[in-house]
C-alpha cells in the first residue's frame, strides 16, 4: 500500500479528531492537509502509521486552536462550531461516545478546556487511545495525561446535561416541530418546547441575529411562527437534516443557496435549545451561501404586504 493510500484510509479518523479539537470543518481540513505534507516529507516509515498521523494531526490542531482562541474571544456575539453534516469516522465499539462528542452542546463544553486538555480528552475519552499513545501524541508523560483527563472530565461534567433521547423519538419530535414551523402554528410549536427553551444564533456580525437570544416557550414559538409565513412566501425552503448528530434543518433561499442551519437539543420529550448558525463563513462547506440580509429584507416586505 502506498503512503497516499494509507493516508486516505485514515483520513476519516484524522478529520474526526481534528474537528472535535477545533470545532471547525475548514480548520480541520487544513490540519489534515498539513498532516499529509508532513507525512509525505517524512524520510522514514513509522512503525504505526495510525499512531504517527494521529499524533501529527493532534499537534497541528492544538497549535491552530491556541491561535483560534484569541479570535474567538473577540468574536461578535455567540460563537458556535461549524455545523457538520456527517461524521466520516465510524467505530461500532465507540458509537455512543462518537455521537455524544460531536453534538453542538458537547463541542461548546469542550470550549471550556485548554487546548491540551481538549486534545487529551478527545483522544482518550472519545477515540479510546491508550495513555501511552496519548502521551506520545501531545508530548507529555502518561501521568500528566491522566491528570489532564481528570481535569477535563471535571470541567465537562460541571456543565453537562446529556441530551440523550431515543433516536426515533427525537426524529418524530423534530418532524412535528419542523411541520409546525412551516405552518406557523404557535400552539403546535409551544407544546414541543421546554418552558425555559433558549433560541440563539451565531451570526459573527455578518448576518442577522437575535441579540443574546430568545427565551421561553411562548416567546420562541411566536418568533418562529412570525418568521415562517413570509419565509415560505418568498420561496424559502427548510430542508430537514441531521447536523452534528442532532435533528435539525438547513434553510435555503428560492435558488437553493444556504441561509442558515438549525439544530435542536432534545431532552425529556421537549426541545431545550435551538441553535442556528448564520455566519456565512461557517456555511461555505455546505454549498453556495445566500445573502441573509437580502432574504430578511424580502421576508419583511412580504410580511408587511400580508399585514
Amino acid at each position: 500500500m502506498t503512503r497516499a493510500e494509507e493516508f486516505e484510509q485514515l483520513r476519516p479518523l484524522l478529520f474526526s479528531i481534528a474537528y472535535r479539537i477545533l470545532g471547525s470543518v475548514s480548520e480541520a481540513e487544513d490540519a489534515i492537509q498539513d498532516t499529509w505534507l508532513r507525512y509525505e516529507a517524512s524520510p522514514t516509515q513509522p512503525a504505526s502509521v495510525k499512531a504517527f498521523l494521529s499524533a501529527v494531526v493532534t499537534r497541528i490542531s492544538i497549535d491552530v486552536l491556541r491561535s483560534a482562541r484569541l479570535r474567538r474571544e473577540e468574536y461578535a456575539g455567540q460563537w458556535f462550531p461549524e455545523p457538520l453534516l456527517t461524521d466520516p469516522y465510524e467505530d461500532p465499539e465507540r458509537s455512543a461516545e462518537l455521537a455524544d462528542s460531536v453534538s453542538m452542546a458537547a463541542l461548546l463544553l469542550l470550549e471550556r478546556l485548554s487546548p491540551l486538555e481538549r486534545a487529551v480528552f478527545v483522544l482518550r475519552e472519545v477515540f479510546g487511545f491508550g495513555f501511552d499513545e496519548v502521551a506520545s501524541a501531545v508530548g507529555r508523560s502518561e501521568a500528566a495525561c491522566r491528570q489532564l483527563v481528570v481535569r477535563a472530565r471535571r470541567h465537562m461534567g460541571e456543565g453537562r446535561a446529556r441530551f440523550v433521547a431515543d433516536r426515533r423519538e427525537r426524529e418524530v419530535l423534530a418532524g412535528r416541530f419542523l411541520d409546525a414551523f412551516t405552518r406557523g402554528d404557535v400552539a403546535g410549536l409551544r407544546e414541543l418546547l421546554a418552558a425555559d427553551v433558549h433560541m440563539v444564533g451565531d451570526s459573527g456580525g455578518k448576518a442577522p441575529q437575535w441579540g443574546k437570544g430568545v427565551f421561553g416557550a411562548e416567546n420562541v414559538a411566536r418568533v418562529l411562527a412570525t418568521m415562517a409565513s413570509p419565509f415560505v412566501q418568498i420561496g424559502g425552503v427548510m430542508e430537514p437534516h441531521e447536523l452534528n448528530g442532532q435533528p435539525g434543518a438547513i434553510f435555503r433561499d428560492r435558488d437553493g443557496k444556504v441561509i442558515n442551519t438549525m439544530t435542536l437539543d432534545i431532552l425529556d420529550g421537549r426541545i431545550q435549545t435551538i441553535r442556528t448558525v448564520l455566519n456565512p463563513d461557517k456555511l461555505e462547506h455546505l454549498g453556495q451561501v445566500a445573502d441573509a440580509w437580502a432574504v430578511l429584507r424580502e421576508a419583511n416586505q412580504a410580511r408587511r404586504h400580508t399585514d
